[in-house]
């Protein structure tokens, strides 16, 4: 993608209105990171993101053996820690003493949930349990609001089995390169929206998803014309991973 990157990096466009700038939410995907000082996915990610005042933080959710739902994208802890580690094969506390860093869910919800929007990716495993599961989730996000707080995403449709308690208006699926059959099944089962890359994202399916109400999430703009190019085609959901630069950005067009 980076051609297309540098492509809508350098194209001029024009500075949104402000009623679309007060409408855009801007989603830090897996917090302010590089992976070499910040770690992502990590409270010391999330922290200056809800100190910048952020609309939204979008994480992943994966379960320890014993069923602890905890935040990082990977299977294993490999990429991001340097430890041989898959977080199926151990428990909450073997996890805990070996790699710390790595919250909870628990954690980030009582910290940063009811101030920033939680963007909460389901990620596929085979440990079964789904009534324990979502018993477990449900208890987790008792005090927020389906919809108002949280979302939902997964890449998979079937993962929203687990989450039914929150409503469909809470689930978002996440197309790759499935966006029609994605779109079709979002409008059909009456989710709150769908999101996808930019790229993949076009106006004819925003106008669709809008039509019915639902919202539209596109990642990953790092540059002011991506963003400015995503506020003017209507977009809801803006995920990105320089979302303290876009706030930024957002911040001083409207002063």
């Amino acid at each position: 993608m980076g051609l297309f990157d540098f492509c809508f990096m350098v194209m001029p466009r024009r500075r949104p209105a402000r009623q679309a700038l007060l409408d855009s939410k801007i989603i830090s995907h897996r917090g302010e990171h590089d992976n070499r000082r910040i770690l992502e996915n990590t409270l010391a990610a999330f922290t200056p993101v809800a100190a910048a005042g952020c609309w939204g933080l979008e994480f992943d959710v994966r379960w320890t053996r014993d069923l602890q739902p905890v935040v990082i994208h990977d299977a294993d802890a490999r990429r991001v820690f340097g430890v041989d580690l898959v977080i199926a094969e151990v428990s909450l506390q073997e996890l805990q003493q070996r790699i710390p860093e790595i919250p909870t869910l628990r954690e980030v919800v009582e910290r940063f949930g009811g101030r920033q929007h939680l963007m909460v990716e389901l990620k596929r495993d085979e440990l079964g349990a789904l009534v324990e599961r979502a018993g477990r989730l449900r208890e987790i996000f008792a005090r927020l609001e389906a919809g108002a707080d949280y979302h939902f995403l997964a890449l998979q449709l079937e993962l929203f089995e687990m989450v039914e308690f929150a409503g469909k208006r809470a689930c978002v699926p996440v197309a790759e390169f499935n966006l029609g059959r994605f779109s079709v099944a979002a409008l059909e089962r009456e989710f709150d929206g769908i999101s996808a890359q930019y790229l993949l994202l076009g106006q004819s399916v925003i106008r669709r998803h809008h039509r019915q109400g639902q919202k539209l999430g596109t990642g990953f703009a790092a540059s002011r014309r991506c963003f400015y190019r995503e506020v003017n085609r209507g977009v809801d959901w803006i995920f990105s991973n320089h979302a303290l630069k876009l706030e930024a950005i957002r911040q001083e067009l409207l002063r």
